[in-house]
Protein backbone atom coordinates (compact mmCIF):
# COMPACT_ATOMS: atom_id res chain seq x y z
CA UNK A 1 0.00 0.00 0.00
CA UNK A 2 1.11 3.69 -0.68
CA UNK A 3 1.58 6.31 1.79
CA UNK A 4 -0.97 8.84 2.41
CA UNK A 5 0.29 10.98 4.47
CA UNK A 6 3.56 11.59 5.44
CA UNK A 7 4.06 13.43 8.84
CA UNK A 8 6.78 15.54 9.82
CA UNK A 9 8.08 15.19 13.46
CA UNK A 10 10.03 16.63 16.11
CA UNK A 11 11.62 13.89 17.46
CA UNK A 12 13.57 16.08 20.28
CA UNK A 13 10.27 16.87 21.45
CA UNK A 14 8.70 14.18 24.67
CA UNK A 15 5.04 15.08 23.32
CA UNK A 16 5.60 15.03 19.59
CA UNK A 17 6.88 11.24 20.15
CA UNK A 18 4.26 10.25 22.29
CA UNK A 19 1.65 11.44 19.39
CA UNK A 20 3.93 9.39 17.13
CA UNK A 21 4.18 6.33 19.10
CA UNK A 22 0.48 6.59 19.50
CA UNK A 23 -0.28 7.12 16.03
CA UNK A 24 1.99 4.51 14.84
CA UNK A 25 0.51 1.61 16.76
CA UNK A 26 -2.49 2.66 15.41
CA UNK A 27 -1.39 3.23 11.91
CA UNK A 28 -2.11 -0.79 11.02
CA UNK A 29 -2.16 -0.34 7.05
CA UNK A 30 1.25 1.67 7.34
CA UNK A 31 -0.74 4.80 5.67
CA UNK A 32 1.48 6.71 7.77
CA UNK A 33 5.16 7.52 7.15
CA UNK A 34 6.80 9.53 9.78
CA UNK A 35 9.57 11.93 9.19
CA UNK A 36 11.74 13.33 12.23
CA UNK A 37 12.74 16.47 11.34
CA UNK A 38 15.59 16.44 13.80
CA UNK A 39 17.46 14.36 12.52
CA UNK A 40 20.43 15.15 10.70
CA UNK A 41 19.78 13.75 7.19
CA UNK A 42 16.38 15.58 7.12
CA UNK A 43 16.27 17.26 3.95
CA UNK A 44 13.65 20.04 2.87
CA UNK A 45 13.69 18.83 -0.91
CA UNK A 46 12.59 15.60 -0.41
CA UNK A 47 9.52 17.24 1.69
CA UNK A 48 8.08 19.74 -0.36
CA UNK A 49 10.58 22.64 0.55
CA UNK A 50 9.90 22.52 4.10
CA UNK A 51 12.59 23.88 5.94
CA UNK A 52 13.52 22.76 8.99
CA UNK A 53 12.73 26.16 10.43
CA UNK A 54 9.02 25.85 9.13
CA UNK A 55 8.80 22.60 10.29
CA UNK A 56 9.72 23.06 13.82
CA UNK A 57 7.51 26.40 14.24
CA UNK A 58 4.28 24.57 12.77
CA UNK A 59 3.51 20.78 12.35
CA UNK A 60 3.34 19.69 8.81
CA UNK A 61 2.66 16.91 6.53
CA UNK A 62 2.03 15.72 3.17
CA UNK A 63 -0.91 13.86 1.60
CA UNK A 64 0.19 11.34 -1.07
CA UNK A 65 -0.87 13.95 -3.96
CA UNK A 66 1.96 16.29 -2.81
CA UNK A 67 -0.72 18.03 -0.85
CA UNK A 68 1.17 19.80 2.28
CA UNK A 69 -1.40 20.19 5.42
CA UNK A 70 -0.25 22.03 8.49
CA UNK A 71 -1.61 23.03 12.00
CA UNK A 72 -5.09 20.83 13.45
CA UNK A 73 -5.74 19.42 9.58
CA UNK A 74 -2.55 17.56 10.02
CA UNK A 75 -4.16 15.87 12.98
CA UNK A 76 -7.31 15.37 11.61
CA UNK A 77 -5.68 13.49 8.42
CA UNK A 78 -3.93 11.44 10.58
CA UNK A 79 -6.41 10.24 13.24
CA UNK A 80 -9.20 10.19 9.78
CA UNK A 81 -6.72 7.39 8.34
CA UNK A 82 -6.32 5.41 11.69
CA UNK A 83 -10.02 5.28 11.92
CA UNK A 84 -10.19 8.20 14.78
CA UNK A 85 -11.39 10.73 12.28
CA UNK A 86 -14.67 11.89 14.40
CA UNK A 87 -11.68 12.75 17.49
CA UNK A 88 -10.85 15.95 14.96
CA UNK A 89 -13.98 15.76 13.09
CA UNK A 90 -15.32 19.22 14.97
CA UNK A 91 -12.35 21.41 13.88
CA UNK A 92 -13.31 21.57 10.25
CA UNK A 93 -16.37 23.06 11.24
CA UNK A 94 -17.29 26.60 10.85
CA UNK A 95 -16.82 28.22 14.41
CA UNK A 96 -14.74 25.22 16.26
CA UNK A 97 -12.03 25.53 13.06
CA UNK A 98 -10.65 28.64 13.80
CA UNK A 99 -10.48 28.60 17.50
CA UNK A 100 -8.85 24.87 17.09
CA UNK A 101 -6.13 26.79 14.72
CA UNK A 102 -5.57 29.38 17.45
CA UNK A 103 -4.84 27.12 20.22
CA UNK A 104 -2.82 24.90 18.31
CA UNK A 105 -0.89 28.57 17.42
CA UNK A 106 -0.75 29.05 20.92
CA UNK A 107 0.54 25.83 21.29
CA UNK A 108 3.34 25.89 18.69
CA UNK A 109 4.75 29.42 19.75
CA UNK A 110 5.65 27.92 23.59
CA UNK A 111 5.94 24.33 22.59
CA UNK A 112 9.75 24.36 23.04
CA UNK A 113 9.68 26.61 26.30
CA UNK A 114 7.21 24.40 27.73
CA UNK A 115 9.03 21.12 26.87
CA UNK A 116 12.00 22.83 28.14
CA UNK A 117 14.08 23.05 25.00
CA UNK A 118 16.05 26.03 23.26
CA UNK A 119 14.15 28.54 21.35
CA UNK A 120 13.75 27.92 17.68
CA UNK A 121 16.50 30.53 16.83
CA UNK A 122 18.90 29.08 18.97
CA UNK A 123 18.02 25.19 17.57
CA UNK A 124 18.09 26.39 13.97
CA UNK A 125 21.50 28.05 14.64
CA UNK A 126 22.77 24.93 15.74
CA UNK A 127 22.25 23.25 13.33
CA UNK A 128 23.65 24.92 10.88
CA UNK A 129 26.63 25.18 13.20
CA UNK A 130 26.24 20.90 12.74
CA UNK A 131 25.88 21.15 8.79
CA UNK A 132 28.64 23.40 8.53
CA UNK A 133 30.59 21.05 10.56
CA UNK A 134 29.68 18.04 8.35
CA UNK A 135 30.78 19.62 5.65
CA UNK A 136 34.34 20.59 6.66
Amino acid sequence: MTTELTLLYDGGCPLCLREVNFLRKRDQHSRIAFVDINASDYSPEQHQGISYRQAMGRIHAIQGNGTVLRDVAVFREAYRLIGLGWLYAPTAWPIVGPLADWVYGLWAQWRLALTGRPNLDQLCNCRLEATADQTR
